[in-house]
């Protein structure tokens, strides 16, 4: 894991008792929680946990109904304009222009971003170079593959140097391993310094990436912490995983209860967790695995990340 930033540095985010609704629907419910600078953090859930809610409202696309909402210092609403100014987004939808070209998309948010005349030149150039894009700068935007279109979204929303990043679901809809390119990217952007703030529902994709993880569920923060810390302290080091027909799983859940152990069912098998804590238990067949986070989400909300 990466150094973390200095304890007095002013937190990247800050989410303090936020609550956001939709007429009778609370997306986003008392949400709390604190993005330290130099992260890479995730928040990890299933469509329709208040992830992308939370996003519209660190980029001042909606406005809480109650909370606190700061971003590098700056407080939301009332200091949008200087929170934009420091903050790069990439959304989940991809709106660029097919008109376009490559370079062109990246000049002209170099523009909309009030980057100086003499600067957006050398913008431009990184944001071709970050993207791998150098040979298709003249490419129309319409032509591209959507792996090269979603590099393209991350390197416009990197082009104006912003201290922080936004990636709301980065990868969704892609291919693996155009979604692998992706980490590598998102990586990079790590390295530089950046502080990265993105959504996601994929497991290993925040297990890689992410410094520290926010498990969100049904609008609220329900675990929090690296991911690492997360699985020792929720699932253990060590999971068994058990298959067989329904009446067996019964006997083994009741078993490993009995013995005070905690189990998750999955289908056709049941997890049997700490497992690293059995001791020659008869019942205690099947094949041994590492822990994840989806464990972690399975324990903390009582149901499978989709």
């Amino acid at each position: 894991m990466r150094a973390m930033s200095a304890p007095f540095c002013t937190p990247a985010v800050v989410l303090e008792g936020v609550v956001k609704r939709f007429g009778a629907i609370t997306a986003v419910d008392h949400l709390g929680l604190t993005v330290p600078q130099g992260s890479c953090f995730g928040l990890l859930g299933p469509n329709g946990a208040g992830k992308s809610t939370t996003m519209r409202l660190l980029t001042g696309q909606a406005e809480a109904d109650a909370g606190r909402v700061e971003v590098l210092g700056h407080a939301l609403p009332g200091q949008s304009r200087q929170a934009r100014a420091v903050s790069g987004v990439v959304p989940q939808q991809d709106n660029l222009d097919d008109e376009l070209t490559v370079a062109e998309n990246l000049a002209v948010y170099a523009r909309l971003q009030r980057l100086p005349r003499a600067q957006r030149a050398a913008a431009v150039q990184r944001g071709l170079e970050l993207a791998d894009l150098a040979e298709r700068a003249d490419t129309r935007t319409a032509e591209l593959s959507g792996g090269m279109r979603r590099r393209l979204l991350i390197a416009r929303g990197l082009v104006h140097r912003p201290q922080l990043v936004l990636l709301d679901e980065p990868t969704v809809g892609l291919d693996p391993q155009i979604r692998q390119q992706l980490w590598a990217t998102i990586a990079q952007i790590r390295a530089s310094g950046v502080t990265v703030l993105m959504s996601t529902h994929y497991i290993e994709e925040a297990e890689r990436l992410c410094d520290l993880v926010a498990i969100v569920h049904a609008g609220r923060v329900v675990a929090a912490g690296p991911p690492r810390e997360l699985i020792d302290r929720w699932v253990g080091a060590q999971v068994l995983e058990v298959a067989g027909d329904p009446g067996e799983l019964a006997h083994i859940e009741h078993d490993a209860r009995g013995a005070g152990l905690r189990t998750r069912r999955s289908g056709t098998t049941i997890a049997v967790l700490d497992a690293e804590q059995l001791d020659g238990q008869a019942w205690a067949r099947g094949e041994p695995r590492e822990p994840t986070l989806e464990d972690v989400f399975v324990v903390v909300t009582g149901e499978q990340l989709t």
